[in-house]
């Protein structure tokens, strides 16, 4: 069998919102539902949460998953996925316990249908040439409305090398386009590894529908989060 985890990367520190990870929301810190979500899994044999942060360590261990300690300098306001996971899977390879894939479960997203996990876990184990799997949406503002300020102060479109004017067209002429809802990535470990990126260059889609997203960056999306949540599930 293919041997899975689950990598929660949950800092002490935010921004947007101070101690963002530990937020209550319906009755439990945000981190737990993300340990929830990855102890449902049928095809998830592990979760583990990285954090540098005592109170999330102590949380996340009584909600089941296994606490690794992050390094400091991994938990800074710049720092990106890739160092973090790279980090996890040093300290797996020196307990000889080394996975075949990553799943990579944001604390930020307090709803995800299990089965949406297991699906794109799947995607990947079945095709071999793919480097990973992202979960995206299609946008709610289409890529081809947007615009840039130019150094003369007028507007320009970002699209306009696919279309003279892209702006124009209808809606329903409008090419599929898709963003990265941050809900699932099912990576392998070898494109973390050895291709060092959370990506590499094959990139399977597991499509969503925008409705049934929710992620939370700032106090709006944490309150947009509660009014949608229980219609959700």
């Amino acid at each position: 069998m293919t041997k899975i985890i689950a990598v929660i990367p949950a800092r002490g520190g935010s921004k947007s919102i101070p101690r963002k990870n530990l937020v209550q929301f319906k009755g439990n810190p945000l981190v737990v539902h993300s340990i929830r979500h990855g102890l449902s899994s049928k095809l998830i044999g592990r979760v583990i949460v990285s954090t540098e942060d005592e109170e999330i360590a102590k949380v996340s261990s009584e909600n089941g998953a296994e606490v690794f300690k992050r390094p400091a300098e991994l938990a800074e306001d710049d720092v990106l996925d890739w160092p973090v996971f790279y980090s996890v899977l040093e300290e797996l390879e020196k307990k000889d316990d080394i996975p075949e894939i990553i799943v990579h479960l944001r604390p930020t997203t307090p709803y995800r249908k299990i089965s949406w996990i297991d699906e794109a876990i799947q995607l990947l184990i079945d095709n071999h040439k793919a480097d990973s799997v992202r979960s995206v949406s299609p946008p709610v503002h289409h890529p081809y409305r947007v615009f840039r300020i130019n150094t003369n102060g007028y507007l320009e479109s970002v699209m306009s090398h696919e279309h003279p004017e892209p702006y124009l067209l209808r809606r329903q002429n409008l090419p599929p386009f898709y963003y990265y809802n941050c809900v699932i990535d099912v990576t392998r470990n070898a494109t973390i590894r050895k291709k060092k990126s959370m990506t590499g260059d094959h990139i399977l889609p597991f499509i969503m529908d925008e409705n049934d997203v929710i992620d939370i960056d700032t106090p709006r999306d944490l309150l947009i989060a509660k009014a949608l949540f229980e219609e959700l599930k």
